[in-house]
């Protein structure tokens, strides 16, 4: 591939979700569903995933407009009592290809259609990958961040 070449994603399936509208913190016990798309994949696609407690799912934060996308740095969430933080030092959904990742609790799987926890996308998100989550892939060692970090996260995963 040449830096000419664009790279083609194509959604694998779709969220549903309670959440129709992009929110920051109401992520909590909420029980979404991605449809796989049937006309890529039969049911024996999920087999063997139930077996797992956790996924992680690749998704396109595809309601978030092309002029929101941040290049440089701002305050995450424009708290100025937050340091100034660079795009890729923060999780925010004006990413450059705004692409999104969550680890999410499974709750079932029933051929095409996977139930989960938690996962923060709204409706209607095409779904590009999901991934049984594995400990062995959690970071080894100490885990660092800065203290905002831990504050913005205090109520991401509030009950809605």
């Amino acid at each position: 591939m040449n830096d000419s070449e664009d790279i083609v994603l194509k959604p694998i399936g779709t969220v549903r979700s309670p959440v129709k509208e992009v929110a920051d913190d109401c992520w909590g016990y909420v029980l979404a569903t991605i449809e796989l798309d049937a006309k890529l994949f039969g049911p024996e696609c999920s087999l063997g995933l139930e077996q797992y407690s956790h996924i992680e799912v690749v998704f396109l934060l595809n309601k978030i407009p092309a002029d929101q996308i941040e290049r440089g740095a701002r305050h995450p969430r424009g708290r100025t009592d937050w340091p100034k933080m660079g795009i890729f030092a923060q999780r925010s959904k004006a990413r450059p290809n705004r692409i999104g990742i969550t680890v999410c609790r499974l709750e079932s799987v029933d051929g095409l259609e996977i139930r989960v926890r938690e996962l923060d996308a709204v409706d209607g998100t095409p779904v590009l990958d999901v991934k049984p989550y594995l400990k062995g892939f959690a970071p080894r060692g100490e885990v660092r961040e800065p203290a905002w970090a831990g504050e913005l996260m205090a109520g991401y995963f509030r009950k809605i």
